[in-house]
């Protein structure tokens, strides 16, 4: 195994401990964690388990399509581990807005929790800052081996990208401890994946988009 898997494994790892931990929000908030037990339907805590969740789901796909367009198994790892994590943080908070009797769609743009719903219409099917439209999404799908390869690692960077600035705020504004512990182990994950995913494309020459 390469050493610059170790970081992102460690920073896996710790997520992953940090993810099995949410599951027992519920028993933290009766026992008097701080934070409110059911936050608001506009609140930071709701708009970041919406936002996040549709956001790792296109991570899930991109991961999966991959996966089957490449034999490499450095790369097939990789994304596997990030749609196995990401599907399973996604899991988590779809399941809160379900403890806390949440809808989990919203008639305000998305990142509006974060002061950002007036941002210019991205369209294209992309949603939010990092993730891919439609149309990079069909291109990765026609693509194989190295070609895919470089192309599936530019665009989980940039989505890697702007789920750290989406967790960041959650971190800052969420207030249900539970949900900002778990934000912060994504940002600390990903951040993590961020250097191994730059490494795999310098030996490929090629590097990240932005």
């Amino acid at each position: 195994m390469g050493r610059r898997h170790i970081g992102w494994i460690a920073g896996a790892a710790a997520a992953a401990l940090v993810a099995a931990g949410a599951i027992t929000y519920a028993a933290a908030e009766d026992s008097g964690d701080r934070g409110p037990r059911t936050p608001d339907a506009e609140s930071a805590d709701a708009g970041f388990a919406r936002d996040m969740a549709v956001h790792h789901q296109q991570a899930v796909e991109m991961s999966y399509i991959v996966r089957d367009h490449t034999t490499n198994e450095e790369v097939r790892r990789l994304a596997y581990d990030i749609a196995q994590t990401q599907a399973n943080q996604r899991g988590m908070l779809l399941g809160w807005l379900d403890l806390w009797g949440l809808p989990k769609v919203s008639a305000k743009p998305p990142m509006a929790w974060m002061g950002m719903g007036d941002m210019p219409e991205r369209g294209d099917g992309s949603l939010m800052p990092g993730m891919a439209t439609n149309t990079e999404l069909k291109k990765l799908q026609s693509l194989n081996g190295k070609q895919a390869e470089v192309l599936y690692l530019q665009l989980m960077t940039d989505h890697h990208k702007g789920g750290i600035h989406m967790a960041e705020g959650c971190v800052a504004k969420c207030t249900v401890d539970v949900e900002k512990r778990l934000a912060q182990g994504m940002v600390d994950a990903q951040q993590s994946e961020l250097q191994v995913m730059a490494q795999i494309l310098k030996e490929r020459g090629a590097k990240p988009r932005s």
